[in-house]
């Protein structure tokens, strides 16, 4: 299994829309990058969902029911969508201050690359994040 972290923008779509639809089409990516790794995606990996712009929080856990597919609302036919459906919420949203304070995360792509709205998360930080946010 591969660990992830999706951005989304609370007002465009936000934790509390996926949990109403309970599963989703995560598409609208336009970054080659971010595209690379929803290709790279397979069923039953687990992301992350992670507020963007004036949160900066990681909020729960959603997983992969659907591998990479052609974007719909790409008319480029360049960039790709997966299917999420919601795992887990976290106890405690864990803020973007906690994750730059722990030395432990300084190596992640939400550190380094925080533009970036899909990127890898490894699993010694993945476990990490989870307990910081009760799990």
């Amino acid at each position: 299994m591969n660990y992830w972290l999706l951005k989304s923008e609370p007002s465009t779509w936000s934790w509390l829309d996926q949990v109403k639809v309970k599963k989703t089409m995560w598409e609208g990516v336009r970054n080659y990058q971010a595209r690379n790794n929803l290709m790279a995606m397979k069923k039953n990996d687990k992301c992350f969902f992670y507020h963007s712009v004036r949160e900066k929080k990681i909020i729960g856990i959603v997983k992969v029911v659907k591998e990479f597919y052609p974007d719909p609302t790409d008319k480029t036919k360049k960039f790709v969508a997966v299917d999420i459906k919601i795992d887990r919420v976290f106890v405690r949203p864990v803020d973007l201050n906690q994750i730059k304070n722990d030395k432990r995360l300084f190596n992640i792509a939400l550190v380094r690359q925080s533009r970036l709205s899909v990127m890898p998360i490894d699993k010694k930080s993945w476990i990490l994040i989870c307990k910081m946010g009760g799990l």
